[in-house]
């Protein structure tokens, strides 16, 4: 017959405050504990008696006991009932509680204060997602999860339905012509530039890079092991003729150079391909916004020119026609990468969400995307004229680059305008943009404000433009 110790009675001071009873009474044992009226291997008093002395419900007490179990507090085996554990009188003395408590939560050191948003966002390379149908959207995710659940991840040569759909937008809408099995699905723009570095053997060498040029991009490079060359862009974009046979790979952005809204010229696109076939080197093609055209025809992509399979790596993405936040990209490298770009994102692990790629699919076959981007254009081309037109009446000889196509513009200041100290004025203001000159790798070449126009309302793009024109008055 099992033998019982007498029930113990413990004078308990419950503390006072709004938490739970059941960490009240087991943060009075555990001060009991502390002070050492308990120590190791002394029993606690049973649930039912400990319940009747405080006179609460017994299910508090075994809620307590639980917690204080659960701390390593107490320990319990049947016949012995309920024992202060080994080390307990340490612990408590120590301050460790039987739980988290409010006031422990609010000792945190308080983080900075975020700063205000501004009233009128015009960051560059973002779109507006409020201009996607809701109802074609989530018929493709609809669709995405009533497929089969997906067992493992794509990996880079998976994603079929999705690839294929691609082939077909890439050839409307690019003029690239290629089998959906050359293409390769992947997280991000930035997850393609890292991967190219390693298939094409670009580490310890240099990549040409245009001169200001995407930051992010240079950013990615350089700490993938490349070295990135500055090559000064014009009013045509990044020229041939500054590249050099020592030149591994040339990064550019020929739809629209960003940041200053260049339209690379078909001669120069020929160029460029020429120069690749005479010295083995990459052009990397970034077509980030080259869907977006205004009153210009389209012109090819380097992909799609004669010489451009064999030599040019195309980059497409999601977040500039529909969303960033959807961490899809597609690359389209020449054949003779595409088996080390496979083995590279294996290696890496980087691999895009099944039911994300298949809810693109969707989107894509559906024709939703067609219909978005119809819909889009619109909207952005009357952003951007209302903007260009607001700036043309507020701001005397105003100088704008990059107007005929993508999402964003550049307002040019003199070039003893610091356009940095413009940049967080206009957002003191309630006006976001960035300065043209942190876009430089070296010391800037210009001034300006790369402005997006995405995202701006027609009806705001007069006050916007009162608000630089008040701004910058000094520096045109």
């Amino acid at each position: 017959m099992a033998r019982h110790a007498p029930d113990l009675h413990l004078t308990l001071q419950l503390p006072s405050g709004e938490a739970p009873l059941r960490q009240r009474i087991a943060t009075a044992i555990v001060e009991q504990i502390r002070v050492g009226r308990l120590g190791p291997g002394d029993a606690l008093p049973s649930t039912r008696s400990l319940a009747a002395e405080l006179a609460v419900a017994r299910s508090s007490v075994v809620d307590a006991y639980d917690e204080l179990a659960a701390a390593g507090y107490t320990t319990s085996r049947p016949g012995s009932g309920t024992r202060i554990a080994d080390g307990a009188d340490t612990a408590a003395r120590a301050g460790a509680a039987s739980h988290v408590t409010s006031s422990a939560a609010a000792t945190v050191v308080p983080s900075a204060p975020r700063q205000r948003q501004p009233t009128w966002d015009l960051m560059p390379g973002h779109p507006d997602p409020e201009l996607i149908s809701t109802t074609d959207w989530r018929r493709a995710w609809r669709s995405a999860a009533t497929a089969p659940i997906p067992a493992a991840a794509a990996g880079p040569l998976g994603h079929d339905e999705l690839r294929a759909t691609l082939a077909g937008h890439l050839r409307r809408t690019r003029g690239i012509v290629t089998d959906p099995g050359d293409l390769i699905i992947v997280p991000g723009v930035a997850s393609a530039l890292r991967t190219l570095t390693v298939a094409a053997g670009l580490i310890g060498r240099d990549i040409a890079f245009e001169d200001p040029g995407y930051a992010e991009a240079q950013r990615c490079f350089e700490m993938s092991g490349a070295r990135t060359r500055p090559v000064a862009v014009d009013g045509d974009g990044l020229d041939p003729a500054s590249l050099c046979d020592s030149d591994s790979a040339v990064y550019c952005t020929p739809a629209h150079q960003y940041p200053i809204g260049a339209r690379l010229p078909v001669p120069r696109r020929a160029r460029l391909v020429q120069w690749a076939a005479r010295t083995g080197g990459l052009l990397i093609e970034d077509d980030y916004d080259g869907e977006f055209r205004y009153d210009v025809s389209a012109l090819p992509a380097l992909r799609g020119i004669d010489g451009g399979r064999d030599c040019v790596a195309y980059i497409g993405t999601a977040s500039k026609i529909l969303t960033p936040a959807l961490r899809v990209a597609w690359l389209l490298p020449p054949p003779r990468l595409r088996g080390a770009v496979a083995d590279a994102l294996e290696d890496s692990g980087e691999s895009v969400c099944g039911v994300t790629a298949l809810a693109l699919a969707r989107f894509f076959e559906s024709g939703a995307l067609t219909r978005h981007l119809a819909r889009a254009a619109r909207t952005y081309a009357a952003r951007r004229s209302a903007l260009v037109g607001a700036l043309g009446r507020r701001c005397a000889g105003i100088r704008l680059h990059g107007v005929e196509a993508g999402l964003h513009l550049v307002v040019r200041l003199d070039d003893g305008a610091d356009d940095t100290a413009i940049a967080a004025t206009l957002r003191d203001r309630g006006v976001s943009v960035s300065p043209l000159s942190t876009f430089f790798a070296g010391p800037a070449a210009a001034r300006g404000l790369v402005c997006g126009y995405a995202r701006l309302p027609e009806t705001q793009a007069d006050a916007v433009a009162a608000l630089i024109a008040d701004v910058t008055e000094s520096w045109w």
